[in-house]
C-alpha cells in the first residue's frame, strides 16, 4: 500500500471515526482499493474447496464487505451533511462501481451454486433457528436478486441497477438544490404579523448570515412549517407553498423525467425478476407480503377515516367562511387549523417551547428510556464531528457496563446538509465478539438564536425520539449475524421500534422528566399540558387521510400508472392525491418531484410508504401493554428489549409481536388513539 493510502481514514475502521479527517480526495482511491480487495474476497469465497458448509459460505457471505460498507457509510454520510461539490463529485464518480459490485455479488454463478449446496445438505438441520433464517432468506434473496437468470439477464440486471442508482442520486441533488436556490427576503417587519418570535428572530439570523437586510424565509422545514401556521399575510403563504410544492420540477433541477425514468427502470427490473411489478418484488420479503395486500390495508383505514375528515374539511370551512375566506386554498389550511386550534383549546403549540428546550429534552429521553431498557448513556466530549454542533454518546448495558455501542447527533439545519430526519447506521458489530455497534441521528430542528437556546415544537420532540427508537434498534441488537441485525428487517416493521418512543412525549409523567421552563426551570403547567392532550386527536382524520394518499400514490405509481397510458406523472399524482386533502390543489402541483422518501435511493420507501401507517398499527397496539403494566415498568421494558429490540430480523416479525403482545395487532387501537372511532 502506497504512503498516500496508508493515511487514508477510509482504510481503516476505528473508533472513534476520524469525520473531521475525510476529505473529497480520500474517495476515490480508497474505494478503488476496497473494491478489489472485495471482488478478490468474492472470487476466493466462491471457489472454496468441497463440501461447502454454513461457515465457509454464508459467514463469509455475511462478513465479506464489512469494510467497503464501512467507507461507503461514511462516505454517504457525510454527502448527506456537510456536501461540497468535491464531494458531490467523488461520490458520485465511485457510486457507479461500488454499485456494479453488490448487484454482482448474487449474480456471481459459483458463489450461488456453494450456497444452494450448503441448502441442500444434512447441516441445515443441525443450525440454529438464526442460522437456518439467514439461509433461507440469502436463498431467497439470491433469487429475488437475479442469481436464477441466464448471462444475458444478468447483465441487463446489472446495467437496471446502475441506471437507478445514478438516477435516484440526482433526483436527491436536484431536491437539495431547488430547496437552497430559493428565498423570500421581507424587508418590512408588518408582513411578518402573526409570525411567532421565535419564527422571526431565526428569519432575521438566517438573514444576518447571508449579509443581507431584513428577515429571510426559506424552504427549510422549520422557517417553512412556522410561517404557513401563523403568517397573517395570505400572498406570502401562497409564495412558500407554491415555492415548497413545485421544488424541482422546472429548470436545472427538474425531475420530472427522473421521476417516470425511476418508475420505469423498478418495473423492468420486477418484470425481469418475473414479478408483476416493483411492489409485488420488493414486498416479498415484507409483513405485507403483496401490494395488492399493502394496498387493501390502506384503502380499509381510508374507509373509516373518510367520514371524520369530511366533518373535520366542514367545520375548517365554516371557521374560514367567519373569518373572510370564501375559498379555502391549500396554503390557508395551517393556518386556519391553527387558528380553529386556539380557539377549540384555547391552546397555541408555541406556548410549549419555552419547556421544550432540546439538551434538557435529550437528557430525559435518556433517562427515560435507561429507566424502561436498563441502559445507560453518557456523552464524550472531544469526539470529532463533521460539524461543531456534532455530539457523540456511548450505550452500556446498565447492569454488566458492556460497552453496547456509540452513536452521534447532528440536530440543525444547514445548506449543505440534506432535509428532514434519519437515523443511519455507520457499523454493524457482532456481540458474540464484543464489537460494539455505531450509528448516527440526524435532524433539522429549530436552531438557536441569539442567546436563545433551541426551544423545541411538540412535533420536534416526537421527532427525537422517534429516531432515537431506530437508534436503539441498531445498538441494542444481539444477532451474531449482521446481515439479520439491528434495524436490517423488513420495512413495515422497522418502524415499530421508532414510533412506539413518540408515545412517551404525550406522557405527564415522562414529560415532567425533561419538559421545564428553559429560563425558570418550571414544570410543564398542568392547564397547559391538559390544553395539549385535549388537541392530540385535532384534525386526526386529515393528518392520517394525508399518510393514507401518500401510501396509496406510492402503490399505485408502483403498480398501475403506464407514462403511455396516464400521461404527466405530476397530474397523475395529483389527480390521486386530491381526494385525500381538505382544499383543491392548482395545476402546477408538484410535491411528487420533491418526494425523497420514494426517489432519493435505489429502494428506499418506493413502494413502502405504507409501512409507516402498518408501523403506527403495530405500535399504537403495543404502547397498550405499557398503559396496562405502566409506562416505566422495567419487566415491561426488559421484555421489549429482549423480544423485540435485540432480535433484529432473526426470527419472523409476526412472531416478534405475538411473543411480547401474546397476540396479533389489533388495528383499532390506531383509530381509538386518533379518536377516530364512533361514539355510540
Amino acid at each position: 500500500m502506497s504512503d498516500d493510502l496508508k493515511d487514508n481514514p477510509l482504510l481503516v475502521e476505528r473508533f472513534p471515526i476520524p469525520f473531521d479527517a475525510v476529505r473529497a480526495e480520500h474517495v476515490e482511491p480508497a474505494i478503488q482499493v476496497l473494491l478489489e480487495q472485495m471482488r478478490n474476497r468474492l472470487v476466493t469465497l466462491a471457489s472454496g474447496s468441497t463440501p461447502r458448509t454454513y461457515r465457509d459460505v454464508l459467514i463469509g457471505l455475511d462478513q465479506m464487505t464489512e469494510p467497503l460498507d464501512y467507507a461507503m457509510a461514511i462516505v454517504r454520510h457525510l454527502e448527506s451533511v456537510a456536501t461540497t461539490p468535491e464531494l458531490r463529485a467523488a461520490y458520485n464518480k465511485v457510486q457507479e462501481p461500488v454499485s456494479v459490485f453488490y448487484t454482482s455479488i448474487p449474480l456471481n454463478g459459483d458463489l450461488w451454486n456453494a450456497v444452494k449446496q450448503v441448502n441442500e445438505s444434512g447441516e441445515v438441520n443441525n443450525l440454529a433457528p438464526v442460522h437456518r433464517r439467514f439461509l433461507e432468506k440469502t436463498v431467497a434473496g439470491f433469487r429475488r436478486a437475479g442469481a436464477d437468470l441466464d448471462e444475458a439477464g444478468k447483465k441487463k440486471l446489472e446495467e437496471l441497477d446502475v441506471a437507478l442508482a445514478k438516477a435516484t442520486t440526482k433526483f436527491a441533488e436536484n431536491v437539495l438544490d431547488a430547496t437552497n436556490a430559493f428565498e423570500l427576503l421581507i424587508t418590512d417587519e408588518n408582513k411578518l404579523a402573526g409570525l411567532p418570535d421565535s419564527a422571526r428572530m431565526a428569519a432575521l439570523q438566517s438573514a444576518q448570515s447571508k449579509n443581507k437586510e431584513g428577515w429571510r424565509l426559506t424552504l427549510q422545514s422549520p422557517s417553512l412549517t412556522a410561517a404557513l401556521t401563523y403568517l397573517d399575510d395570505r400572498l406570502i403563504r401562497h409564495e412558500l407553498w407554491e415555492a415548497h410544492n413545485t421544488r424541482a420540477t422546472s429548470g436545472e433541477h427538474d425531475n420530472r423525467a427522473l421521476v417516470v425514468q425511476i418508475l420505469r427502470l423498478r418495473k423492468d427490473k420486477a418484470r425481469l425478476l418475473g414479478y408483476r411489478d416493483f411492489a409485488d418484488l420488493v414486498l416479498e420479503d415484507r409483513m405485507a407480503h403483496r401490494g395488492e395486500q399493502a394496498q387493501g390495508f390502506l384503502e380499509e383505514l381510508r374507509l373509516k377515516t373518510e367520514p371524520f375528515f369530511e366533518k373535520e374539511n366542514a367545520t375548517l370551512a365554516a371557521i374560514g367562511r367567519r373569518l373572510g375566506y370564501e375559498t379555502i386554498e391549500p396554503w390557508d389550511v395551517s393556518y386556519l387549523a391553527e387558528k380553529q386550534r386556539q380557539a377549540l383549546y384555547e391552546f397555541d403549540e408555541e406556548e410549549l417551547r419555552p419547556y421544550f428546550e432540546l439538551d434538557r429534552v435529550v437528557d430525559g429521553m435518556f433517562q427515560i428510556f435507561s429507566r424502561i431498557l436498563g441502559i445507560a448513556v453518557r456523552e464524550e466530549p472531544g469526539v470529532p464531528g463533521w460539524d461543531p454542533a456534532v455530539k457523540y454518546y456511548r450505550i452500556e448495558d446498565a447492569a454488566s457496563g458492556e460497552l453496547l455501542g456509540g452513536f452521534y447527533t447532528d440536530w440543525f439545519p444547514r445548506e449543505n446538509k440534506r432535509g428532514g430526519a434519519w437515523m443511519d447506521s455507520l457499523v454493524t458489530g457482532n456481540p458474540d465478539q464484543q464489537r460494539p455497534h455505531y450509528g448516527l441521528i440526524c435532524g433539522n430542528l429549530t436552531p438557536p438564536v441569539g442567546g436563545t437556546p433551541s426551544l423545541l415544537t411538540h412535533h420536534e420532540v416526537e421527532t427525537i425520539f422517534h429516531e432515537f427508537g431506530h437508534l436503539l434498534h441498531h445498538v441494542l441488537s444481539r444477532v451474531p449475524v449482521r446481515t439479520l441485525s439491528g434495524t436490517n428487517v423488513p420495512w413495515d416493521w422497522v418502524e415499530l421500534p421508532s414510533q412506539i418512543m413518540e408515545n412517551w412525549c404525550m406522557e405527564r409523567e415522562s414529560l415532567d422528566l425533561f419538559a421545564r421552563h428553559y429560563k425558570t426551570g418550571e414544570l410543564l403547567p398542568r392547564e397547559l399540558f391538559d390544553k395539549m392532550r385535549r388537541a392530540r386527536t385535532f384534525r386526526s382524520a386529515n393528518a392520517q387521510m394525508r399518510q393514507l394518499g401518500f401510501g396509496l400514490l406510492d402503490l399505485k405509481l408502483h403498480r398501475e400508472y403506464d407514462p403511455d397510458r396516464d400521461g404527466d406523472v405530476l397530474h397523475y399524482a395529483r389527480g390521486i392525491l386530491a381526494r385525500f386533502t381538505p382544499a383543491p390543489l392548482p395545476e402546477r402541483y408538484g410535491m411528487i418531484a420533491g418526494f425523497t422518501h420514494l426517489f432519493a435511493s435505489p429502494v428506499g420507501y418506493g413502494a413502502g410508504y405504507y409501512s409507516y401507517k402498518w408501523a403506527e398499527v403495530l405500535d399504537a397496539d403495543a404502547f397498550t401493554r405499557f398503559r396496562h403494566e405502566g409506562i416505566f415498568n422495567a419487566a415491561t421494558g426488559e421484555a421489549y428489549r429482549r423480544r423485540i429490540l435485540e432480535q433484529g430480523d432473526s426470527q419472523d416479525p409476526v412472531e416478534l409481536y405475538r411473543s411480547f403482545m401474546g397476540r396479533d395487532p389489533d388495528a383499532n387501537a390506531l383509530l381509538e388513539r386518533l379518536g377516530l372511532v364512533q361514539v355510540a
